[in-house]
């Protein structure tokens, strides 16, 4: 697996968001329902495509302008060795021109901005870097007046190419090449007009057949950008769906604290830690009288309240309570002493008792009551298995039904029930 950079990171967290966003997501679904020649990006989806676009985009940009960068150079450097000297003066300011237009463009593109700022300079650049280029070709004169005023539609049919900008812009930038290219052309002494305007009409169906390419390139891009969008928001539905389905399976549905298995990975998870914690296996008393006698339905209320007590009771997210069993819950209390945990067991009991749930047949009391066993132990030293302290707190449980129900009762390993009574509390 690779890994990914922090700004690959920040974009997929920035797209993330936007996929969150129901209007967004809605106008990417309006878009992908029609044509794909009518893709037309607005708003906040634009927003989002500059968002994943404009740092690859100000790459391309910045690396374009190096290179236009050195060529100038390059070509100036010849020229004033290889033309006279007077022509060759002459190329300095149209080539300083270019050079200063280059690196303007290069130095705006630097930074995230606006993309109004970020498109305009680019454009205004490319504006002054083409008329230095034709004005190189006024000034070199003869041969290589033509010459340049090609290098000059050349350089723009590139930059119409790779820059991924507006539409208007690119079809602003086209005008202004074939402006230029006319206007000087005209003024060649060595082209008749006719010939001017037949190099016009050539250079005209080349440039927009370019433009039409980009324009197919830039929809395309845009279109590849909203499946994306759409695909992440399948994909994060598709992991909040398994996220529930996953938190259902460890979830009691009719209580809606953990179930049983729920409960042994998270003991198997925290036995792995070093920790004092406490175990109390709680069961209500006479509860098969409650349904005889009311009904299950009762029953499952019951059994709804006694949770919500419970769980009203748990200290930290740490602490947790699960339906171990029909009418038995088990609580697992973390980093608590054993008097504390007696303390949590006495509140939850007289809790219980204190809500005074009607139990008709009970043979404690006219009401709900439960009876909790608890043992304590520490994790991650071997002293204290999950079972073993499970099988404390069911003893103590035992040992509480023994003593009359609806008590609280530690751990005592003088008084030990047999194996086979650990079954069934109706003795």
């Amino acid at each position: 697996m690779t890994d990914q950079s922090p700004t690959s990171v920040a974009t997929a967290s920035a797209l993330d968001a936007y996929v969150r966003d129901p209007a967004i997501m809605a106008e990417v679904e309006r878009l992908l329902s029609g044509r794909t020649r009518n893709i037309r990006l607005k708003g906040a989806v634009a927003e989002a495509f500059w968002d994943r676009t404009w740092r690859q985009a100000s790459t391309i940009v910045r690396s374009w302008m190096v290179w236009v960068m050195m060529l100038d150079a390059l070509t100036l450097m010849l020229n004033l060795i290889l033309l006279p000297e007077t022509s060759g003066a002459a190329l300095l300011l149209p080539a300083a021109i270019v050079l200063s237009a280059a690196v303007a463009a290069f130095l705006v593109w630097r930074k995230r901005r606006s993309t109004r700022v970020l498109h305009g300079s680019l454009t205004v650049a490319m504006l002054f870097m083409l008329f230095g280029i034709g004005l190189m070709g006024v000034a070199a004169g003869g041969e290589l007046y033509e010459r340049f005023l090609n290098v000059m539609v050349f350089t723009a049919i590139t930059g119409i190419i790779i820059f991924a900008v507006p539409m208007r812009h690119t079809v602003a930038l086209a005008a202004i090449v074939l402006s230029l290219y006319l206007l000087l052309q005209l003024q060649n002494p060595l082209v008749e007009a006719r010939s001017a305007l037949s190099g016009f009409f050539f250079y005209f169906c080349g440039v927009s057949a370019t433009v039409v390419a980009r324009r197919t390139a830039t929809i395309l891009a845009q279109k590849s950008f909203l499946l994306e969008l759409r695909d992440r928001r399948h994909v994060a539905e598709l992991a909040e769906a398994n996220h529930r389905l996953d938190e259902l399976s460890k979830l009691d549905p009719l209580t809606g604290v953990a179930n049983r298995r729920w409960m042994r990975e998270l003991v198997g998870k925290l036995w792995l830690e070093a920790s004092t914690v406490a175990v109390l296996m709680c069961d209500i008393d006479d509860f098969k009288a409650l349904n005889d006698h009311r009904g299950h339905a009762e029953g499952d209320r019951c059994l709804r309240e006694v949770a919500d007590i419970i769980r009203h009771h748990l200290r930290s997210t740490r602490d947790c309570v699960a339906r171990y069993g029909g009418e038995e819950f088990m609580i697992l209390l973390c980093n608590v002493t054993d008097a504390e945990a007696l303390t949590v067991a006495e509140q939850i009991r007289s809790s219980i008792a204190a809500a005074a749930f009607s139990s008709p047949g009970s043979r404690v009391a006219p009401f709900v009551t439960v009876s909790i066993g608890v043992a304590a132990g520490t994790t991650g030293s071997g002293e204290h298995t999950p079972e073993h302290l499970q099988r404390q707190a069911d003893q103590a449980l035992y040992a509480a039904k023994r003593a009359g129900r609806n008590r609280v009762m530690a751990f005592n390993p003088t008084t030990q029930p047999p194996p086979e009574a650990l079954s069934r509390f109706a003795v």
